[in-house]
């Protein structure tokens, strides 16, 4: 978000107070967490004043909102209208990017394998007049690597840059919108700045695939299919606006929930869907073979830079990373050992409530992490509240999850530097790893955005 004009604010709905005060006096909380930590950890009581603090959306403005009201369902259907009228200067070419963790839904959903889920979901995107629909495997690629080679940089310098580690990944806009918004620069120096798979797609379709199929950027409508609502609030951030072309990177993100639900508006049955291959950014030349990166369905940042960095800053092969869990399945930690020696520790934390430990503890100058994984939603992207949700509302389906994580984990593992698309990208897209086009398309920064708050949000 830009910081040179705060745009008008909303009236508060004063839901999220409220909430809080309503919590507090049930369970005698005190104003401040300080206070209410344990040996370490936020207890179960405190973990409503965050959660209902970020889904409430009484802090957007009024431009933002405005924004992301047009991410939904209606604003695809108004330009799939546009294109059937007769006027061809307001025609758009549709492209479509799926998120891997949003085809695990579709095989649940329709009682295949994901290969055939991601096929019919193709089908049925193109009879509504969507032009080529992606995998967006190949984004997470790119950031993954650049997430890599930035953490043995910060690794490198940590001696003398006091905000080089811990490094927090950036690939969760729930996570980037609280850091900015509550935490400010007790956290936002430490973000990757690798941009996430969603916004690296952006890019992708804008500027490469666009000129391979001979369009400016602004004539193509480019749609995120993806597990979590709060995409939408990240394809909306200023950064991400070319106000020169007046065109997005991602035009509309909708979540697989929200195009499952369209498949049953229109009474469609998986029987009658034909089975289309996705497209590749590279053309009839890519592979189109549907793979997936390590880790337990959220594209495995953390097993990636720990084997990277083992290798890169040690000189060790690591084959297996062994998680120690250590509040709950969604906080644990991995650790790097030579003679005794710890080398490398680094954390998954999922959740916001297992945040809030971390921050209190960072407070506390008590993080012995290099490098933390932080997901706002508990169980990883594949929870996504845009997917995961029970058909009642308001809670996690716990037998879809698992079964998206048994799917999911069918897919066949490939690393990132042995992705030949990658390298074919990084030379004829970027100009080479370390180019100005790398830096400027795969990377943004993250500020400080915080607003004064009433004592009972003070974190």
């Amino acid at each position: 978000m830009s910081e040179v004009s705060v745009p008008k604010r909303k009236e508060k709905c004063e839901n999220c107070t409220n909430q809080c005060n309503k919590k507090q006096s049930e369970d005698g909380a005190h104003s401040h967490l300080e206070k209410e930590e344990v040996n370490g950890q936020v207890p179960e009581g405190s973990s409503l004043l965050l959660s209902s603090c970020l889904s409430c959306d009484g802090c957007l403005s009024e431009e933002e909102s405005l924004k992301i009201s047009q991410q939904n369902l209606e604003e695809l259907e108004r330009v799939l209208a546009l294109n059937k009228k007769c006027d061809v200067s307001k025609h758009r070419v549709l492209v479509a990017s799926v998120c891997p963790q949003s085809l695990p839904f579709f095989a649940v959903k329709f009682g295949v394998d994901i290969t055939e889920a991601a096929h019919k979901l193709c089908g049925f995107l193109k009879s509504l007049g969507v032009h080529f629909v992606l995998d967006s495997t190949v984004a997470a690629g790119f950031s993954i690597l650049e997430s890599q080679k930035e953490f043995v940089q910060r690794f490198r310098r940590r001696n003398h840059d006091s905000t080089a580690l811990p490094m927090f990944t950036s690939s969760c806009p729930g996570w980037i919108r609280y850091s900015e918004r509550v935490l400010g620069s007790l956290v936002t120096p430490h973000i990757c700045t690798a941009r996430s798979p969603q916004q690296i797609m952006g890019c992708l379709v804008k500027d490469f695939f666009s000129k391979q199929q001979k369009l400016s950027p602004e004539k193509v409508f480019h749609v995120l299919v993806a597990p979590c609502f709060d995409k939408k609030l990240e394809a909306v951030r200023e950064e991400f606006y070319n106000s020169l072309l007046e065109s997005r990177d991602v035009d509309c993100v909708l979540t697989s929930g929200e195009i499952y639900y369209l498949m049953e508006q229109r009474r469609v049955s998986v029987e009658e869907l034909d089975s289309v291959p996705l497209d590749h950014v590279l053309g009839e030349a890519g592979d189109a073979a549907l793979l997936r990166h390590e880790g337990r369905g959220s594209e495995g940042f953390l097993e990636h830079v720990f084997k990277h960095a083992a290798k890169e800053l040690f000189g060790l092969e690591v084959q297996e990373v062994t998680y120690k869990t250590l509040r709950n399945r969604d906080f644990q930690e991995v650790t790097l050992e030579r003679d005794g020696e710890t080398l490398l520790q680094f954390a998954a934390v999922y959740g916001f409530r297992n945040i809030q430990t971390l921050v209190h503890r960072m407070r506390k100058g008590r993080v012995p992490y290099q490098l933390v994984e932080v997901l706002s939603c508990p169980g990883g992207c594949l929870s996504g509240r845009g997917q995961a949700e029970s058909d009642g509302g308001g809670r996690v389906d716990k037998a879809l999850v698992q079964q998206m994580e048994d799917a999911y984990s069918s897919l066949p593992v490939r690393l990132p530097e042995l992705n030949p698309a990658l390298q074919t990208l990084y030379q004829d897209w970027l100009q080479g790893h370390d180019s100005t086009h790398t830096h400027t398309l795969l990377h943004t920064h993250y500020s400080s955005q915080t607003h004064t708050q009433p004592p009972h949000m003070q974190w």
